[in-house]
């Protein structure tokens, strides 16, 4: 076939685009249905999504450029699968990142980015009551995501994003029924602290917030994976 044909395959705009195969990746692992150590298998990939290789390939490299993903010479593409040292590096470097966030919000009081994060709670109270556990686990994350934003600060959004990322992949691996989410009110707290302008109060409960994450890893065991990227990673 022409290349000029198989170019006008892969740019066909009917396909999903690589952005879209990361997002839903993405999605995935901050979900906790992706374990760690699953296979990323290419044709499995292009399956599921109704892309060719290529755009699977670009795909894998962002992921991996994100930490989500491992490309391992000879052997493919696996979820990102860390150690229990690591695990305890990520909640070390959470710590000291988001007690500084938290300090510096609380400072300046922005009454904009409150009712915003106050906004955000009510979306997980309201996921909580009908039981809707895959929302709750996102929107979880997503809490410790927008007190970046609200600080403003792009590298350290960014820094965030990642770190959050690999609590996914830590809690996927070695978590209890009780690390699965971020424990109930205590987001709350952590806001009226910001909101009351205390700042060292609002750092001690980010830090136990997080020390009552990770109390609930079992880092001597992991979860076993479920390998069917169809199911996991099909429409949703």
């Amino acid at each position: 076939m022409p290349s000029n044909s198989l170019n006008k395959m892969e740019n066909n705009s009917t396909e999903p685009d690589e952005h879209l195969i990361v997002n839903r990746i993405y999605a995935a692992v901050m979900e906790q249905r992706l374990a760690p150590n699953t296979k990323l298998s290419e044709p499995k990939l292009c399956e599921t999504f109704g892309v060719g290789r290529m755009r699977v390939r670009r795909a894998l490299l962002l992921l991996a450029s994100q930490g989500i993903v491992d490309l391992q010479s000879n052997k493919g593409a696996y979820v990102a699968c860390p150690t229990p040292g690591e695990a305890d590096e990520v909640f070390s470097a959470r710590k000291l990142i988001e007690a500084g966030i938290v300090r510096n919000l609380a400072k300046s009081s922005d009454e904009t980015a409150i009712a915003g994060l106050r906004h955000h709670i009510e979306k997980e109270d309201r996921a909580r009551e009908v039981g809707e556990r895959r929302e709750i686990i996102r929107l979880s994350g997503e809490f410790h995501v927008e007190l970046a934003n609200a600080y403003g600060n792009s590298v350290l959004n960014k820094t965030i994003r990642e770190l959050i990322t690999r609590t996914s992949l830590i809690v996927g691996l070695f978590g209890t029924n009780r690390s699965a989410t971020c424990p109930e009110n205590e987001h709350a707290q952590i806001l009226d602290a910001i909101a009351a302008g205390d700042t060292e109060r609002a750092a001690e409960l980010v830090c136990h917030h997080l020390e009552h994450i990770q109390a609930g890893l079992n880092l001597q065991h992991q979860q076993p994976n479920e390998d069917d990227l169809v199911a996991i990673l099909g429409s949703r």
